[in-house]
């Protein structure tokens, strides 16, 4: 069963990849787009330090970006994230 959050957020991460300048920028979203992808289609979701993590991972690579099209895409992942992380259990 997909979870339409996390595969909201693996779609805009993977846009955010197709439109970094910098291949390795490019790189590290694709991974994020991968995993966010895995999660979607899991049999377990992530938990809160999980979505922590790669909170913590794109909202670097957003700030690194600065005002691009690519940062626009991160926070779009970014907040389909958070929305996705209010209807976890736990912390």
């Amino acid at each position: 069963m997909t979870t339409e959050p996390l595969a909201t957020a693996a779609r805009s991460l993977r846009e955010a990849s197709d439109a970094a300048d910098d291949d390795e920028v490019a790189e590290r979203l694709a991974s994020q787009a991968d995993q966010f992808e895995r999660h979607a289609d899991g049999d377990s979701s992530p938990d809160h330090g999980r979505l922590a993590r790669h909170e913590h991972i794109l909202s670097s690579i957003s700030d690194d970006e600065g005002d691009t099209e690519a940062a626009e895409h991160v926070g779009e992942a970014l907040a389909a994230i958070r929305s996705y992380r209010e209807t976890v259990e736990g912390v």
